[in-house]
């Protein structure tokens, strides 16, 4: 995206990565940040999250949305000789067994494991009910699912890729509102039990709060084009990452409808504070 800013924008578009906290470093610079349109940043899906789990004040309403760019809903993925076919049948062989399926895909707390915690109490089933190991991320649980340490994981379907073209894992379900285009033969939960339960990453660009709203609509507009070029959706696609757009009242309304969805989740599983 900084790259094609630069060019049709005919100005330096520099990128300046700013780890920790979770998220919290980086969404605070932008935060922080003059509302001029000389700072704009990637606002991800844990900027509803971390102000739930004590992390940090700031959330999606300090924050000026300009554009969302992308959706990947939670998938779940299983060993390839795993004795399930479907979300279902995974389902009703925890309700079953409570305790012996063990899932991985992030660290506590974390996307994924929101997205284990929802799915099981949208099925009336404890938080316990399978036990949970935390990860740097998806690609060591998924080496794990593979080696057998694991019996499942929660990560999107497109992080999943790899292991799943190479037949060592196969995908139950998605979580997401309808398929992933990546996959299209993966049913998602509400096809498959009925619920409407969801749950997705997505990331998108904001800047700080009370940004002049004509800047706001010229960067709009340019990532509105971006999000149609070839370039962009090739490149996502070979990331394994979905492309979805939203101009920024829309992607301004997902981020508080979002933030009191995944609040609810984490209340009820007990990650809240």
């Amino acid at each position: 995206m900084g790259e094609q800013l630069s060019t049709q924008m005919d100005s330096n578009v520099n990128v300046v990565n700013r780890t920790g906290g979770s998220g919290v470093v980086g969404h605070q610079a932008m935060v922080d940040a003059e509302p001029d349109g000389q700072t704009i940043g990637l606002v991800t899906v844990e900027i509803g999250m971390m102000h739930h789990q004590g992390l940090t004040d700031i959330s999606g309403e300090d924050l000026t949305a300009i554009s969302q760019m992308n959706e990947d809903g939670a998938g779940i993925t299983v060993a390839a000789d795993a004795e399930w076919e479907t979300a279902e049948e995974l389902l009703t062989y925890i309700e079953e067994h409570p305790g012996e399926v063990t899932a991985s895909g992030t660290g506590q707390g974390g996307i994924w494991h929101l997205a284990l915690l929802g799915m099981l109490l949208d099925n009336d089933l404890p938080v316990d009910a399978v036990n949970f190991v935390p990860s740097e991320g998806a690609a060591p649980a998924l080496q794990e699912l593979v080696a057998g340490g694991i019996d499942m994981t929660t990560n999107a379907l497109g992080e999943s890729k790899t292991m799943l073209d190479s037949d060592r894992a196969k995908a139950l379900g998605v979580m997401g509102s309808e398929r992933d285009p990546a996959f299209p033969d993966v049913e998602t939960l509400q096809e498959q039990t009925g619920s409407d339960y969801s749950m997705s990453v997505w990331r998108g660009i904001a800047g700080p709060k009370d940004m002049d709203a004509t800047v706001v609509e010229e960067l709009e507009c340019h990532l509105g084009l971006i999000a149609e070029s070839d370039s962009f959706n090739d490149f996502m696609t070979d990331s394994g990452l979905g492309v979805k757009y939203a101009n920024a009242e829309d992607f301004q309304a997902l981020m508080a409808e979002d933030d009191a969805k995944k609040g609810e989740v984490m209340k009820e599983a007990g990650l809240a504070k």
